[in-house]
C-alpha cells in the first residue's frame, strides 16, 4: 500500500521529533538558531540539518555558512530516525517519473508532509515558546534553493529575530 500524506507526516514528525530532541541532548551548552528539513529537486525523503551559534562561531567564513545546511558540524543528523521516513517516501510514485501535473502534485504533496511534521514540533513546543521560539528558523528547504522556500519560512516561523535575519541574508523583504 502506497503511503499517504498523513503517514509520511506522522512518520516524519516521530523521526524528526527523536532526532531533534537527541540533538539538543548530545548538544548542552549549544544555542540551535537554524533547524532543517531538506530535500532536493526530486522531493526525497528529507535530511535533518542545523546551526548553533557556539558551532557557527568556530567558523572564518561565518557569513557564508551561516544557513548552509551542508557546511554545518549538525549535517545530515538522527539517520537512525529519519532512514525509515525516507523509504516510506520511496515508496511513493518517484517524482521524475510522473507528468507535469502529477509530478507538481507529488512534490507539493511531499513538501506539506515536511511542513506538517515541523509545524506540528513547534506547536508541541520543541523549538521553545515565545520569545525562545522566536530565535530558532525552522525550515523545509528544497536544495538548492526555491521560490517555495521563503513562503513556507513564513508559514512555518513566527515574526521575529530567526526569521527576519534569514529574510535579510536572502536579500527577501
Amino acid at each position: 500500500m502506497t503511503p499517504t500524506e498523513a503517514d509520511l507526516a506522522d512518520a516524519l514528525t516521530a523521526a524528526t521529533r527523536a532526532a531533534v530532541t537527541d540533538l539538543f541532548r548530545d548538544n548542552p551548552g549549544h544555542t540551535f538558531y537554524y533547524v532543517t528539513l531538506t530535500t532536493p529537486g526530486e522531493a526525497f525523503g528529507p535530511a535533518l540539518s542545523a546551526w548553533s551559534h557556539e558551532a557557527l562561531a568556530q567558523r572564518a567564513e561565518a557569513d557564508e555558512v551561516r544557513y548552509s545546511y551542508a557546511d554545518s558540524p549538525f549535517s545530515i543528523l538522527g539517520e537512525e530516525h529519519l532512514k525509515p521516513v525516507r523509504d516510506l517516501f520511496a515508496a511513493r510514485p518517484a517524482v521524475f517519473e510522473l507528468d507535469d501535473e502529477e509530478s507538481d502534485a507529488e512534490f507539493d504533496l511531499r513538501l506539506r508532509a515536511m511542513e506538517t511534521a515541523l509545524r506540528r514540533l513547534s506547536d508541541e513546543g520543541l523549538f521553545g515558546v515565545g520569545e525562545v521560539r522566536a530565535e530558532v528558523l525552522i525550515l523545509a528547504e528544497v536544495v538548492p534553493e526555491d521560490e517555495d522556500n521563503v513562503a513556507r519560512a513564513r508559514r512555518l516561523n513566527p515574526p521575529g529575530p530567526a526569521l527576519d535575519a534569514w529574510l535579510t541574508y536572502w536579500g527577501v523583504g
